[in-house]
């Protein structure tokens, strides 16, 4: 299985810790937290991961070079920042397999899943996207997901308060499923992709239990310097 890790990101709610280095390069112990995404991954038998790189790109190049712990590395260079939608689009020129779905993760979001339990339930399923939820008890951060029948119905705006479904940051999707739209080269996935177009794509969902963080503020970064080595034991 591959993946595409979406690391390109400027990380500016983070920096008042992270001064000097990207957000996924966060150090989490003694490697930084893109390590421990990656070893979860290759725990899930993912083999090959691309990743698309802008803001301080060579400390990741550097850190990780073509491999790192048996996966195999590529990096899709980014002149200018493509938003998230736009990485994904120019990730997707360097798969291996163009007929076999690809999971795409947010770089900053660490999700304990079945990664072989969710390629499954995609493929029987037939759609050309499925998305991890995870309940959680407040969702004013991140916007509530309403579904039905394991099929996504509707994105609520962030700021609503309460518990609910969230998007987790881990998608399954082919590779095809930008070629029927006709999109700008910097677009964000979200707000310019899945939201206006929803109907169209009817992505599937797929349930997440486990453990969740998001890294992308520093109340939860210092709760994934405490939780994360103990996750990888």
């Amino acid at each position: 299985m591959q993946a595409i890790v979406l690391v390109g990101g400027f990380g500016t709610r983070l920096r008042t810790i992270v001064t000097d280095l990207p957000k996924p390069m966060a150090p989490i112990q003694d490697k930084p937290f893109l390590a421990h995404l990656l070893l979860n991954l290759k725990r899930h038998g993912i083999t090959s991961v691309i990743l698309p790189i802008h803001y301080m790109g060579e400390k990741i190049r550097d850190y990780f070079q073509s491999e790192y712990a048996g996966i195999s590395i590529q990096y899709a260079e980014e002149e200018q920042p493509l938003g998230t939608g736009g990485a994904i689009v120019n990730a997707l020129k360097y798969i291996s397999e163009a007929e076999q779905p690809v999971f795409v993760l947010n770089g900053d979001t660490f999700l304990q899943l079945d990664y072989q339990a969710m390629y499954k339930q995609h493929q029987q399923s037939g759609t050309s996207l499925t998305m991890a939820l995870r309940q959680i008890e407040d969702c004013s951060r991140y916007g509530k997901v309403i579904t039905e029948n394991n099929q996504i119905l509707k994105f609520s705006e962030k700021g609503e308060a309460g518990s609910g479904w969230i998007n987790a940051g881990v998608y399954l999707l082919h590779p095809y499923l930008f070629s029927q739209y006709h999109l700008p080269v910097q677009f964000s996935f979200e707000n310019e992709f899945l939201f206006p177009y929803l109907n169209r794509i009817t992505p599937q969902s797929f349930i997440a239990n486990d453990y969740f963080i998001d890294i992308g503020i520093p109340e939860d970064y210092a709760r994934a310097i405490h939780d994360l080595p103990a996750l990888g034991k």
